[in-house]
């Protein structure tokens, strides 16, 4: 698709568009805007952040694969310029950084963002997810426990909870969120063990995660998209009242 700027969305084909946001320098935001895109319906919008040495181009791609209809989705860059070895080749790619150096700088970017794809598309502004990437997925954490009131749930994928400068835990607030968790049981990067300790601890503070394995390691397994198409769109027709979706996929 022809790379398009915010402030000049008329798009409403579905494809992957690009533009920025004042954050206050000029970031980019990647956009996937669903087949037959409805203007009358408001749609859930998916946020996702990318795994360390990836990117916002990168990550979007995923977005399909999820669902071809039922989602918009954003997805962000991280701050740092990273190089990292795939394959025996090295790439770049970026990181979100240290919590310190971040966290005021991504809500900065996170809100803007959210903001700007309200402005341009109709989006429902009670279903907002984070679907987080193994390093990303620590940072939608983060920003999940800081800001519970702002999202309706979040995605984790081959994730875990910060280790250090852990957030706060807003605990009234967190138990309306919804969380999904799902991990490679092979895992060497982020083992398995550690996100059932994550899953504890979210137990323990009354939130109960719809807790998936794969059997992958840190690599993303195909059935992690499929679920969280099919969790997702589980609460969407619970708010409906149990009213069947016509948009499937």
């Amino acid at each position: 698709m022809t790379p398009s700027h915010i402030s000049s969305y008329q798009q409403s084909t579905e494809g992957f568009y690009t533009s920025k946001v004042n954050s206050p320098s000029n970031l980019p935001v990647k956009t996937f805007l669903p087949v037959y895109y409805e203007p009358n319906y408001a749609y859930p919008l998916l946020v996702f952040l990318h795994g360390h040495g990836s990117s916002e181009d990168s990550v979007l791609r995923y977005a399909p694969h999820i669902s071809r209809r039922n989602f918009i989705a954003i997805s962000l860059r991280g701050r740092q310029e990273v190089t990292i070895q795939k394959n025996g080749k090295f790439e770049e790619g970026y990181s979100w950084g240290s919590q310190a150096q971040s966290d005021a700088w991504v809500e900065d970017y996170l809100f803007n963002a959210i903001e700007k794809t309200r402005d341009f598309y109709h989006i429902h502004s009670r279903r907002i997810y984070l679907v987080g990437f193994c390093e990303g997925a620590t940072l939608a954490y983060r920003m999940a426990l800081q800001f519970p009131e702002q999202f309706a749930g979040m995605v984790s994928l081959n994730g875990c909870l910060p280790r250090q400068q852990r957030p706060l835990w807003r605990v009234n607030q967190m138990r309306h969120i919804k969380l999904f968790m799902g991990h490679g049981v092979a895992n060497s990067v982020i083992p398995m063990g550690m996100a059932l300790e994550d899953r504890l601890q979210f137990q323990m503070a009354g939130v109960e995660p719809c807790w998936r394995t794969y059997g992958t390691n840190h690599r993303l397994h195909v059935e992690m998209f499929k679920d969280t198409n099919r969790w997702i769109m589980g609460h969407v027709e619970k708010d409906w009242h149990g009213t069947p979706s016509f948009f499937k996929g």
